[in-house]
């Protein structure tokens, strides 16, 4: 790793998820430091991460993160809520530059949101379960009631591009109608691709309800982050071969070539694969 103050604001960003939703994270950090380079890693071999053990998710999440760190990332946004929930206490601990991930982001904004105390969750199966946001939210409020739902068939209707589909309505219905039923004032939009149905969402839940986006969320505290170590870049960066941006993944690259670009309209997007079992 680089020492020298000026070359380490120029270094990279590392930002990964489980697949194709951390997207949204890369794209908010385009939006509110267009300064930035970053590298993104999908694990589109091994997605989904909601479905699997904690075990395996810290697993995976360890050698993601030893892939960044090889790439000389100055810092890493863990853009999976999965991997955010189940992994992220263990990567915090070995992560040798700074780290943080969307559940303390997402509960931080809550917190401050929510008027009548009553907050609302959805993810996936394995970060609902987890109670990760539960918890880190009691702690900020301490009577607050948090409500959590899973809504596992979000993720693939979004990643069959049914945005804005009756399909997608329908059960987007089913699954918040007890949200709704229960009066909360807010709710977080626990998954990287659930802001992708953000508008499917706030239809179903009404315009008395808040939705937080941890992914806006999350490039708001890295800025920070980032501005507290002094090392946010300085101006736009000399780019190397690979661009302000470099896309990598574990499979499917023109697969996920298609999806990124219509996600953040890059344009000139391009993806490699990588055998992350390596690291």
């Amino acid at each position: 790793m680089q020492t020298d103050t000026q070359q380490i604001k120029n270094l990279p960003i590392g930002v990964f998820d489980s697949g194709i939703g951390g997207l949204t994270v890369v794209r908010e950090i385009m939006k509110q430091m267009p300064d930035e380079r970053i590298v993104y890693f999908g694990d589109t071999a091994r997605v989904p991460y909601g479905n699997k053990s904690k075990e395996t998710v810290t697993k995976f999440s360890e050698q993601i993160v030893r892939f960044l760190i090889q790439q000389n990332v100055k810092a890493i946004a863990v853009a999976c809520n999965t991997a955010s929930a189940q992994a992220f206490p263990a990567l915090r601990e070995s992560c040798p530059v700074p780290i943080l991930g969307v559940i303390e982001a997402g509960a931080d904004s809550a917190a401050a949101a929510t008027g009548n105390k009553k907050i609302g969750v959805i993810g996936t199966a394995s970060t609902i379960g987890s109670e990760a946001y539960q918890k880190a939210i009691l702690s900020r409020v301490p009577d607050a009631e948090v409500i959590g739902r899973s809504c596992p068939l979000f993720v693939p209707l979004v990643e069959e591009g049914l945005w804005e589909d009756p399909v997608t309505d329908e059960i987007a219905r089913r699954y918040l109608e007890e949200l709704c039923n229960r009066g909360i004032d807010t709710l977080i939009l626990g998954c990287t691709h659930y802001p992708l149905i953000r508008g499917t969402i706030g239809r179903t839940m009404g315009e008395g309800v808040k939705l937080v986006d941890p992914a806006y969320e999350t490039a708001r505290e890295l800025k920070n982050l980032l501005a507290q170590k002094n090392m946010l870049a300085d101006g736009r960066p000399a780019l190397g071969e690979g661009g302000q941006y470099e896309f990598y993944v574990s499979d499917m690259a023109d697969k996920f070539k298609t999806f990124a670009n219509m996600i953040i309209r890059y344009g000139i997007l391009s993806a490699r694969t990588v055998d992350i079992e390596k690291y």
